[in-house]
């Protein structure tokens, strides 16, 4: 065993995956008294060689399951390396005690691991966020029975088997379906039908300087129209205004009827006759 440990430890999968797999295949499995004996080594003394082996003897089952996620595109060097992190996760929490194999105890962190490296990597735009996404991200297509969009029934099978909404399953099968593009791709000048990327018609010019001050000074000259045009009226119809129109908690006709001793309606009438003045006096300074 010596020989073929020191052989796996030389090699990393990005560097020569055949010879990285045939290495890590000519390790022996451990017995279940050789597990259990070095699982009590690194619980109980925190033997470091005996980590190393646990790793090192488990390492052909990391390269079975990675393999399982080879239809994602993704590099299966980096996928076996992600999910070799996760094995030596699982045997740092390993407990002997538990009376369970160290494989079945660490196929959760294997593939926690992996599937963390998938939804980095798969698209350059997250497909997956929350919780009932990233669950369906990994189960849709196993549970797709063809490839052509899942019709009314299909979508409520796999929404139930999943325990998610149905819309969610249909919006994961449209990003599923979609794929990653330039923002500021080539633009074709000499076909309107060509594709356009979305630098060329998602333009946003709020953070445009020439834009923001245009705004600032048109802002600073109404209000300042604003407030000439109100000191131009007597101090009852400027409160008026003010009470009905310039604060955040405005006042109702019948309040301000209460506070100046005249009827609802006559406070109705003196806002409508100032509103007339102030929008003439707009009027004449544009």
């Amino acid at each position: 065993m010596g020989t073929s440990l020191q052989l796996a430890d030389r090699l990393v999968p990005g560097a020569n995956l055949e010879a990285y797999i045939q290495a890590a295949s000519r390790i022996p499995v451990l017995s279940v008294d050789e597990e259990r004996e070095l699982g009590e080594r690194l619980y109980y003394e925190d033997d470091v060689d005996a980590a190393r082996t646990l790793v090192l003897s488990h390492l052909r089952f990391v390269i079975h399951i990675a393999r399982s996620y080879s239809g994602y595109g993704l590099n299966q060097s980096d996928l076996i390396q992600e999910g070799n992190v996760g094995l030596m996760k699982a045997v740092k929490r390993y407990n002997p005690e538990y009376g369970v194999r160290l494989v079945s105890f660490a196929v959760h962190w294997i593939k926690a691991e992996i599937h963390e490296f998938i939804l980095r990597n798969w698209r350059i735009v997250k497909v997956a966020t929350t919780k009932a996404q990233r669950k369906l991200f990994f189960n849709l297509r196993s549970q797709k029975k063809r490839l052509a969009w899942l019709n009314h029934d299909e979508l409520n099978a796999v929404a139930s088997d999943l325990g998610v909404e149905p819309r969610v399953v249909r919006e994961m099968e449209g990003r599923l379906a979609s794929q990653d593009t330039a923002f500021d791709g080539p633009q074709d000048d000499d076909d309107d039908k060509a594709y356009q990327a979305p630098a060329y018609y998602l333009e946003d010019r709020r953070g445009d300087p020439a834009t923001m001050l245009e705004q600032s000074d048109w802002t600073e000259d109404s209000n300042g129209r604003l407030m000439q045009a109100l000191e131009g009226l007597d101090e009852r119809s400027q409160d008026i205004l003010r009470e009905r129109w310039l604060t955040e908690s405005k006042s109702t006709l019948h309040e301000l009827a209460d506070k100046y001793g005249i009827s609802a309606e006559r406070i109705r009438q003196l806002e409508k006759n100032a509103m007339k003045k102030i929008r003439a006096q707009l009027g004449e300074a544009a």
